[in-house]
């Protein structure tokens, strides 16, 4: 590239620092979100002059395949939330936690608070009386989404569902005991299926409910 110089000096990365434009790369330490929150703050309080970390690598299996300009949580399941007195009052665990769209995050997080459940998967859990639309749409209320996103919902739910299908279906080709057996005892492809293709058909359902 043209625009490209190897920088030269130093002992720990002699050779592997190199400019392209207006960016430095360099090779991360193992301590590298640690010194880039450092740097974060140094800047936020007021040191201009600290660099700002443009690139790190974030945990890829949940993460939005389109990207974005939020940090998306990925897992706000209820065993990641932390209650007091019956309120929500923190959030753990951000293990997966990737850049992503609000949307995103929402879809991911919609699937276990909804639940986003296909009848008979509903019905075999006890939790046949709870009406998925209207429990989405009161989701979206809770959190404020755009007209935009409340319409983009229902295919971002099917989205992110296929994405978590990946996920399981990497860890049971694994051979990953924990994941096998809840694989075999919650009805195995059939459910991952019988959800994939009731989320298709109900889509037009969930546009006009969330629209309206």
């Amino acid at each position: 590239m043209d625009d490209e110089e190897r920088l030269t000096g130093g002992l720990a990365n002699a050779g592997a620092v190199v400019r392209r434009g207006a960016v430095v790369e360099r090779p991360a330490p193992p301590h590298a979100a640690a010194l880039h929150g450092f740097l974060a703050g140094l800047r936020a309080g007021g040191f201009a002059g600290a660099p700002v970390a443009v690139g790190a690598d974030w945990p890829t299996e949940f993460a939005d395949p389109e990207g974005g300009p939020l940090l998306c949580h990925n897992d706000v399941c209820a065993e990641n939330v932390v209650f007091r007195a019956g309120g929500a009052a923190a959030l753990i665990d951000f293990d997966f936690a990737a850049p992503g769209r609000p949307v995103w995050d929402v879809a991911l997080a919609a699937r276990y608070w909804v639940p986003v459940l296909d009848p008979a998967t509903a019905a075999e859990t006890g939790r046949a009386h709870l009406e998925v639309p209207r429990r989405l749409a009161l989701f979206a209320d809770a959190y404020g989404l755009s007209p935009a996103d409340r319409l983009a919902l229902p295919s971002v739910l099917e989205q992110a569902t296929a994405v978590c299908l990946g996920f399981v279906a990497r860890k049971v080709a694994a051979g990953d005991a924990v994941f096998v057996r809840h694989f075999d005892g919650y009805g195995g492809w059939d459910r991952w299926d019988r959800l994939r293709s009731w989320l298709s058909g109900q889509r037009p359902l969930l546009e006009r409910k969330l629209k309206g």
